[in-house]
Formats: structure tokens, C-alpha cells, sequence
């Protein structure tokens, strides 16, 4: 239909205006700031030819330098932990804020608001905004010179249209390779074209943006019955726990606030969650078949397939199934980024080997943690599951043993060789947790698949859920956001207009 595509049109025309808008009034904007921005573009080109510049090594009569890569669950752990009077602190990041990644779904469709999931780096570890000798830098770590201690860096300018790349080096006496994994497409074409991921916050609003968009325009007069039930088609690919929570508050919202605030649309409304195997493999076997009624009764429709390729309006399955969407968010897990696949390092199984005290043992002074990290097969460890309580627990072990280790003087690179490093680290797994919607929830207590222990379902594991991630939140204004949030959609619904 001509008309709706004009109409799309007119919507991405109006969406880009608003984030132009929303461009011009950021802290970029100042006129101090362009200035500086220019006059940092001229130096760049004026000065092409001369060395990089950046942090130099420190001297023998200054704090040791730690420089952390990396913003999420492990790097922002170490930061926090970090004791400032031994060390400066120096993160090098693309991302300014720390993400609240257990509780992204319920920013999708309202349940929460951004800004109650994201902590900004400042309040985790204020030297970096506070000290003269620390620093946050928003930058991607393009390369690494192990033999001289330095990092070589690049500023993320994305948006910035008076600013070029900045190229920089810092050097470093300590350094944490923290930088995360990517989300895994297994080579599946189209589907970083046109499908969304839920691992930041913007993949959050792109979400509600588009769940907004599609009910709207599903409502327009002259939207065939067909269409009608592609846009408002959600397909979620990937049955871990962010599938599954993202399909359960989805499916609360559709029964919740769609029925009604947009009957004229409301039966055309669905949800689709596929996946290769069984969902939530990890959990016990009673409470993956209580999670499956539960989605089904809530209007979840559970499809068993392989994708095969993805297309801008349907995906084709392998058995040759075509499925149109509105919506497609996709959830299979991570892998090695192409930062991590570009460092000449032993892997295991593809992510940065370490040994039993998250030391890079082929290098002096490196160590990694969290997604990108995992045990080398020397060390008799199996690698580690993605998980935060992972990556938490070793940003939290690592900060320790570095405090201790520039506590006996080994904080300056080289100096730590004879230094005895105590325990090696130790992971206990706590149990996993999922919420299904209609306040229900998983709670599984079990060490690992095969142990015995004790596994919750229902009401009861709801409130644990909550409750755990509530005070896991790192700030207090965040927590009391997050609770103003959950007690506000309890009595008056979601507010998912606000985007």
C-alpha cells in the first residue's frame, strides 16, 4: 500500500528530526565545548604526522596507573572495589554508564524506565570525575602493545558530526581486559540488518520505539488484515532468560495494557518465541515445563526451529517456514567480539585465556575477567558461563588481589612477579533466576545442572526475584527508582508513550 509507506516514511523522517533535536541539546553542544571539539580537529590535522599523544608511563614517585576495559559487570565491580590511594583508575569504554542487564526487558514495554537500569561510571567509582590523575575516556581499545605497556585507542565520535576520530595511547602499569562479548548471529544473514538485540539501553528504546510505531500504525484506516498482523507480530529468537523475560513481560503488557488502551487492535496482537532446543536448558527440567504452561497461557506462542534467513518484513526457518513480524528481537547468547578474536594471546575457547588468579600467564601485568574471559585448559577449570554473578564475583576477587598487590609495592609494571598472590579464585554458583510474567518466576538454587537443590516456582520466586535485583542495583537512586517504578505500573499500568 502506497499510503502506509508513505506514512513509515514520514515517521523515520519525524524519528530522525527528534534525535537530531535531542543531538543539538546535548552537553556537546555547549559552545565551550565546539570550540574545544574544533579546535581538537585542527590539531589532528595540522599534527597528522607527529607521534600519537596520550598517557604516558608513570614514574617510580607516582600512584601506579590500573587502566580497566571496559563498563559493564566485571570492569565496573574492579572499579568500585579499587582502592584509589594505591591506584589511578583509568576506564576506556564506549559506553559511559553501567547497564542493569537482569532488568532490561521490563524497559521494553514500560514496567521500568531507562534510566533506573543505567549507572553512570562517575557515581561507581567517582576518582575517575574527581582526581586529577584519573580518567574515564568514551574510546574503543583498537590494539594492544603488551611488550611496552600501552593501549592504543580511538574516541567513539558516532553522532558527532564536527569531530573526527581521535587516536591515543595510554600506558598502563596494571591493565583488566573487561571489554564483554558480542551477541552471536552464527553467520545468519540479515540478522544485524534487521533484527534488534536487548543488551544495551538503546536496543531497549529501539524496541519500545517500534512496539509503539507498529500499534499505531495498525490502527489507520485502509491496514489490510494481513498487515495488520505482521506489525503486530512479535518474534523473539532465542529461548535463554532474556527470550523468556522478554516474551513474559511482552505477553503482560499485551494482556495488560493493549486490551486496554488499543482494542481496536487487540486480537491481532501475538507473540512468538523460537528456539532450536528447549528453552532455558540451564534450569531444572520442572521448572522449564512450568515455564512453557505459563507462556502458553499467556498467549506465547513456543515454535521449535533453526532460523535460516532473516528478511526486512519475515524470517524463513530451515524447514522452509516463512514467519512475517513487526517485531523481531533476537536473544542467543554471546561470543568472542572481534577485538577480543584480534589479540595474539593463547583462547580458550575463543575468549582471552587466564589462570586460576585471572592473570593473562603469556603476558606481564594483564588480566581479564568477565564475558571475554575464560580458564586455559592447563588449569583443570572448565571456562565460565556469560553471567553477571560471573563477571561481579571476579571484578570483585581481582580488585582485592590488586589492592593487595599495591599494597607490597608490586602496583608499577614488572613489579609484581615475586609478590605472593594468596588464593586463587573461586567460583560458586548462587542459582539462576528468570521471571515467566503475570508475576511468576523461576528460582533455581542448584551449584550446576546436575546438582541437587532447591528449585522455586510461582508467586513465591517472584518476590525473591524481585527482591534479589533490588538490592543488587548498585546506587540508592537507582533502587528507588526501580521500586517507584514497580509499585507505579502495579497500581496505574505501564507508561510505554513515554520513550
Amino acid at each position: 500500500m502506497p499510503w502506509l509507506k508513505n506514512l513509515i516514511k514520514i515517521s523515520k523522517t519525524i524519528s530522525n528530526q527528534s534525535s537530531a533535536y535531542n543531538k543539538s541539546i546535548t552537553p556537546l553542544a555547549s559552545p565551550l565545548l565546539t570550540q574545544f571539539l574544533q579546535f581538537t580537529k585542527q590539531y589532528s590535522t595540522n599534527h597528522h604526522h607527529h607521534d600519537v599523544v596520550g598517557l604516558e608511563a608513570t614514574k617510580s614517585d607516582q600512584k601506579p596507573r590500573i587502566v580497566v576495559l571496559g563498563s559493564g559487570w566485571a570492569g565496573c565491580r574492579l572499579m568500585k572495589d579499587i582502592d584509589t590511594n594505591i591506584y589511578d583508575v583509568v576506564c576506556v569504554s564506549p559506553r559511559n554508564h553501567m547497564v542493569f542487564t537482569p532488568l532490561l526487558a521490563s524497559t521494553c514495554v514500560g514496567t521500568l524506565e531507562f534510566r533506573s537500569v543505567a549507572e553512570p561510571i562517575g557515581r561507581i567509582q567517582p576518582a575517575v570525575s574527581t582526581q586529577p590523575t584519573s580518567f574515564f575516556f568514551l574510546a574503543n581499545c583498537n590494539a594492544i602493545d603488551f611488550d611496552n605497556h600501552m593501549i592504543q585507542c580511538q574516541t567513539v565520535t558516532e553522532g558527532v558530526e564536527t569531530l573526527e576520530p581521535w587516536n591515543f595511547n595510554v600506558s598502563y602499569d596494571k591493565l583488566v581486559i573487561a571489554s564483554g562479548a558480542h551477541a552471536l548471529t552464527f553467520g545468519i544473514k540479515g540478522v544485524n540488518e534487521h533484527a534488534t538485540f536487548l543488551r544495551e539501553v538503546h536496543h531497549a528504546q529501539e524496541i519500545r520505539r517500534k512496539l509503539l510505531l507498529n500499534l499505531m500504525l495498525s490502527d489507520v484506516p485502509g491496514v489490510s488484515e494481513e498487515e495488520k498482523r505482521r506489525l503486530l507480530h512479535c518474534v523473539v529468537v532465542g529461548g535463554g532468560p532474556t527470550g523468556v523475560e522478554f516474551s513474559g513481560e511482552l505477553s503482560d503488557f499485551i494482556l495488560k495494557d493493549v486490551h486496554q488502551r488499543y482494542a481496536h487492535v487487540k486480537d491481532y496482537i501475538h507473540v512468538t518465541l523460537i528456539e532450536a532446543n528447549e528453552i532455558l536448558s540451564s534450569f531444572d527440567d520442572r521448572l522449564r515445563v512450568y515455564a512453557t504452561k505459563q507462556l502458553t497461557k499467556s498467549g506465547v506462542r513456543l515454535v521449535r526451529g533453526l532460523v535460516q534467513d532473516v528478511q526486512p518484513e519475515k524470517i524463513i526457518l530451515s524447514d522452509g517456514t516463512n514467519v512475517p513480524y513487526g517485531l523481531l528481537v533476537w536473544s542467543t547468547g554471546v561470543g568472542p567480539s572481534p577485538f577480543v578474536n584480534s589479540l595474539d594471546i593463547p583462547k580458550a575457547k575463543g575468549r582471552i585465556g587466564i589462570d586460576e588468579w585471572l592473570r593473562v600467564p603469556s603476558v606481564q601485568d594483564v588480566y581479564s575477567i568477565g564475558d571475554c574471559s575464560g580458564f586455559l585448559e592447563s588449569t583443570g577449570r572448565q571456562v565460565l558461563p556469560a553471567l553477571a554473578q560471573v563477571a561481579e564475583r571476579q571484578g570483585k576477587y581481582l580488585a582485592s588481589l590488586l589492592n593487595k598487590v599495591g599494597k607490597e609495592g608490586g602496583g608499577h609494571a614488572n613489579c609484581a612477579q615475586n609478590i605472593n598472590l594468596g588464593d586463587p579464585f573461586v567460583y560458586k554458583h548462587l542459582g539462576s533466576m528468570a521471571t515467566i510474567g503475570r508475576y511468576k518466576a523461576l528460582v533455581d538454587l542448584r551449584e550446576s545442572k546436575e546438582a541437587k537443590g532447591v528449585s522455586l516456582a510461582g508467586f513465591t520466586s517472584f518476590f525473591v526475584w524481585r527482591s534479589a535485583y533490588l538490592t543488587r542495583v548498585v546506587s540508592w537512586r537507582n533502587k528507588i527508582y526501580v521500586l517507584i517504578n514497580w509499585l507505579t505500573t502495579l497500581v496505574f499500568g505501564r507508561d510505554i508513550c513515554r520513550i
